[in-house]
């Protein structure tokens, strides 16, 4: 066999085994959901016209929509001067507060919504309570996607030109219509961008929702995971699903298409951002970093000092040991230890399989040509932006055929994989596309077939940005609720799964018990972010 062929054999693998993996286990299952909620109960399009007719379904699409629009809202205006700040000012702690603003994105929601309860829930230190409201839904919303401005618009913003603004300036223009005028025209697509995606993650909410909502505050995504486990109407359930799914497309679309008009036409070369100069400018950088800062660790020092404080009053260890106790005193509470240990058992499988299909993926994207990379790279992201009820949902609704894997627990690390594969394939697509074409040239000359100028030169160049995305993958897999809760046994649950089970519970016992088990996996989700930090900035040095 050739060098040639032997390079297309490579790049046929690349495609065909994520192909095949999300093929199965993702677009068959989505099909299916689609093909039942259609169908509805066998009256076709009547049946869909019935649920859309629907009073009550009416008002969860309504509040899913009007919801999302606000916390968008919040997070742009929240978010737009915290990314002015990193953008443009030096200032002591800037990378610290970095990595601290990542870490509530990556945070399981299930862990947002129980911070929240510890700060205003029923049981929550200042004394009222808000569950139930959209105001605690909002919150908890920009709270969870405020890093996604802040590093999406920052890191953009900081490569235009600053020139640009001080000519402004020295013309007589203010700051407000220096800002006006000159850079937000070239922010505005990746404004839209960060907010088209912002709306997207508050739109397909779910712990968040079924946690801190209720009734009257339910999302189409809650309404879907209600309507089949609650209530057994699984064509109720397909319908909503199809119609989440088109709206999803929908934002999909509008997300790349802004996404690819985020072109800096005055880049400069990045450089030293200067320190704020003037009392005013001290003041107002000052105030946007503690305001940041207080935002980003609020909730999760309320979370950490609320999982030491006793039920009968003071502070200890009593919640961590009714990890252990409670479940020895009633069957209805989970194994903290259990759950843990299969948490971490499925993380590691799921870390495997992502960087896996991920490192295929981006060789294929990077291998094939323009027109075939670009559907396959929309192909392959297409699970980053569905929601993961809809992906267990599909699993239970398809995977009986040709083997029924719904009894098994061999399909838990496949959706959390699922959800991994597209951060994998983001953070890899960057260093693969700056591999240099005369390193694999000069390899091929020296006799190297291509899978091994891959192994020794693509994969080892590769291996910090592979290291960045399967942590998310980890990060993502021991967080991941909404697929599980389909797809759980009760021999396996994980430590969302048993946070959910004991803030299900009445008592304060339980409710400790939660705040103890999510301040763990907070515990675990820092320690993946300051070792992508840690990553990123060794990278940064090699470069």
């Amino acid at each position: 066999m050739t060098a040639g062929a032997r390079g297309r054999a490579l790049t046929a693998v690349a495609v065909a085994v994520p192909v095949l993996f999300l093929g199965y286990f993702f677009a068959y299952p989505v099909i299916a959901i689609t093909v039942r909620g259609l169908a509805h109960g066998g009256a076709g399009l009547g049946g869909v016209w019935d649920v859309l007719s629907d009073r009550g379904l009416q008002r969860v699409a309504w509040f899913t929509v009007w919801q999302a629009t606000l916390s968008t809202a919040l997070t742009v205006a929240i978010g737009l001067p915290a990314a002015w700040v990193f953008a443009r000012f030096s200032f002591p702690g800037k990378r610290l507060l970095s990595a601290i603003t990542l870490v509530p994105f990556v945070l399981p929601t299930l862990v947002v919504a129980t911070a929240f309860l510890g700060l205003v829930g029923p049981r929550g230190i200042l004394g009222f309570d808000m569950t139930g409201t959209i105001w605690i839904i909002l919150a908890a919303h920009v709270f969870y996607n405020l890093s996604i401005v802040i590093r999406g618009v920052g890191s953009f913003w900081a490569r235009i030109d600053p020139r640009l603004a001080e000519a402004s300036r020295t013309l007589g223009a203010s700051t407000w219509r220096t800002f006006r005028s000159v850079e937000l025209p070239l922010l505005r697509p990746i404004i839209a961008s960060t907010a088209a995606l912002v709306f997207l993650f508050s739109f397909t909410s779910f712990g968040v929702v079924v946690i801190l909502g209720d009734l009257n505050h339910s999302t189409i995504e809650v309404e879907i995971w209600r309507q089949a486990m609650s209530f057994l109407r699984l064509d109720v359930a397909s319908t909503l699903a199809v119609l989440q799914i088109v709206g999803v497309s929908a934002l999909l679309f509008l997300y790349g298409r802004f996404e690819r008009r985020t072109s800096v036409p005055f880049h400069h070369r990045l450089s030293a951002a200067p320190k704020p100069r003037g009392a005013r400018q001290v003041a107002v950088v000052t105030a946007i970093v503690v305001g940041t800062f207080t935002l980003a660790i609020g909730p999760l020092v309320v979370l950490a000092v609320r999982s030491f404080a006793n039920p009968r009053g003071g502070f200890g260890l009593e919640n961590y040991r009714s990890l252990a106790t409670l479940p020895e005193q009633s069957g209805a509470f989970v194994s903290a230890p259990l759950a843990i240990g299969n948490s971490l058992r499925f993380a590691v499988i799921a870390v495997v399989v992502a960087s896996l299909i991920g490192l295929l993926a981006a060789l294929a994207i990077q291998r094939s040509s323009r027109r075939v990379s670009g559907g396959f790279n929309l192909f392959v992201m297409l699970p980053l932006g569905t929601s993961a009820v809809t992906i267990g949902f599909g699993f239970l609704v398809a995977l009986y055929w040709p083997i029924d894997l719904r009894g098994t627990v061999v399909l838990i690390p496949i959706a959390h994989a699922l959800v991994g594969i597209p951060f994998v394939v983001r953070t890899i697509n960057p260093t693969l596309a700056s591999v240099r074409g005369d390193l694999r040239d000069a390899a091929a000359t020296l006799g190297a077939s291509p899978w091994r100028t891959f192994l020794t030169i693509d994969l080892r160049l590769v291996s910090r940005s592979l290291l960045v995305g399967a942590a998310f993958a980890f990060a993502i897999s021991m967080g991941e609720f909404g697929a599980t809760t389909f797809i759980v046994r009760p021999n396996s649950p994980t430590i969302p799964i048993a946070i959910f089970r004991f803030l299900g519970r009445p008592g304060a016992e339980p409710f400790g018990a939660a705040l103890a088990l999510s301040a763990v996996l907070m515990a675990v989700t820092a320690i993946v972010v300051a070792a992508i930090d840690a990553t990123d900035r060794g990278q940064e040095r090699r470069i």
